[in-house]
C-alpha cells in the first residue's frame, strides 16, 4: 500500500509523509495496538510527544514492527516528537531527547520540535501548578531553547527541528537566530481555521505546515456547547456524498492537496485506514477553494483552566503565548 506514502519534500531533502497517525489522547493500552494496525495498513509516519505520556507504550510497538529483518526498516518510517513545555530550559533539551528516544526505543528522530514557544516551571511535573490552579511559569527564551536544539542535528540524534504552535512573529524570531532552519511548523488547521496567512507566511520562508486535530478534534475534554461542528458541515456531507468518501476523508484530501500533512489521530481500526485512503481521488479547485471558505478563525485547542470557578485560557498571561495575534 505504498498509496499512504504520498509525500512533501523537506528543506533537508527528508520525504515527509502527507498523512501520519496522530497520537495525542490515544489512551495507554490503546495506543500499542493503533501504532501497529496503522504500520499494517500503510502508515509511515508517526507523530507522538514527551507530554502524550504514551512514547514507551509506542516503542513497543516499533520494537515489534521495525528492524533490519522485519518489512518495515527503520529508515522507511518518518518519527516525529515534541519536546515540553517544562524541558526548554538549554541544559534540559538534550536529556528530554534522549528520554523520548529511549522510550521510543529509536536511535534517532527525524523531526523533534518545540511544542509551545513559551515554557512551563523546570522539573518532571508535566503541568506545575500554583495552589490557585493557575500555571508555573518559565521565561526562558525559546531562541535559547532553539540554540540548543540545533545541537542535536549536529550529533545525528534528530534529522531536522521545528515548531509547534508558533505565530508568524515568533517564527521570524527563530529563523533570525537559526543556523538549522526550522523544517515544520505543527499548529491546529482544519477547514474552520483554515490558517491560509500563516501556511502561506511558511511556504514563504521554507517550512512545511503539519495540521494537528485536522477534523476539528471531536473528542476534546473543553467543549463549547454552542461550538461548530465541522464533520456535519453540509458542503462537506455533500462532497462526501459525490465522491463516495466520509467527510473526514473529504477535509483530509483538502490538506494534502494543498500540501499541508495531516495526522489524524485514531484508535478505530476502520477509521486508522480510512484517514489514509485520500490519495485516490481530486478535489477540483472550486471545491478546494470553497472548503477553504468555511475559514471561521475557530480554534478547537485552547488549553483551559478553572480559575475563581471560571473557564479561561491556561497560559494567555504568558509573553510568549503564541494565539494573542492574528496569525
Amino acid at each position: 500500500m505504498s498509496a499512504a506514502c504520498d509525500f512533501v519534500a523537506l528543506h533537508t531533502g527528508q520525504k515527509m509523509p502527507l498523512i501520519g497517525l496522530g497520537t495525542w489522547k490515544s489512551e495507554r493500552g490503546q495506543v500499542k495496538e493503533a501504532v501497529k494496525y496503522a504500520l499494517s495498513v500503510g502508515y509511515r509516519h508517526i507523530d507522538c510527544a514527551a507530554a502524550y505520556s504514551n512514547e514507551a507504550e509506542i516503542g513497543e510497538a516499533f520494537q515489534e514492527c521495525l528492524g533490519p529483518n522485519k518489512v518495515i526498516k527503520r529508515e522507511d518510517l518518518f518519527v516525529t516528537s515534541k519536546l515540553w513545555n517544562t524541558k526548554h530550559h538549554p541544559d534540559d533539551v538534550e536529556p528530554a531527547l534522549r528520554k523520548t528516544l529511549g522510550d521510543l526505543k529509536l536511535a534517532y528522530l527525524d523531526l523533534y520540535l518545540m511544542h509551545w514557544p513559551h515554557a512551563f516551571e523546570r522539573g518532571d511535573n508535566l503541568f506545575p501548578k500554583n495552589p490557585d490552579n493557575t500555571m508555573r511559569y518559565d521565561y526562558t527564551d525559546y531562541k535559547d531553547t532553539w540554540k540548543a536544539m540545533e545541537k542535536l542535528v549536529e550529533k545525528g540524534l534528530v534529522k531536522a527541528i521545528g515548531l509547534s504552535n508558533f505565530n508568524s512573529r515568533q517564527i521570524n524570531d527563530v529563523l533570525s537566530v537559526a543556523t538549522v532552519k526550522p523544517a515544520v511548523l505543527q499548529v491546529e488547521c482544519h477547514p474552520y481555521l483554515a490558517q491560509n496567512e500563516l501556511i502561506a507566511h511558511c511556504q514563504k520562508q521554507g517550512l512545511v505546515v503539519t495540521a494537528y486535530s485536522p477534523l476539528g478534534s471531536p473528542d476534546r475534554m473543553w467543549k463549547h456547547p454552542d461550538e461548530p461542528v465541522l464533520l456535519e458541515e453540509p458542503g462537506i456531507k455533500k462532497l462526501a456524498e459525490k465522491y463516495n468518501k466520509s467527510p473526514a476523508q473529504i477535509i483530509l484530501r483538502w490538506q494534502v492537496q494543498r500540501k499541508v500533512v495531516a495526522i489524524p489521530k485514531s484508535v478505530t481500526p476502520a477509521r486508522i485506514q480510512q484517514n489514509v485512503q485520500v490519495f485516490d481521488f481530486n478535489l477540483t479547485e472550486e471545491e478546494m477553494s470553497h472548503i477553504g471558505s468555511l475559514n471561521k478563525n475557530w480554534r478547537y485547542i485552547v488549553p483551559m483552566i478553572t480559575v475563581d470557578g471560571k473557564l479561561v485560557a491556561r497560559d494567555a498571561g504568558h509573553p510568549y503565548y503564541p494565539f494573542n495575534e492574528p496569525y
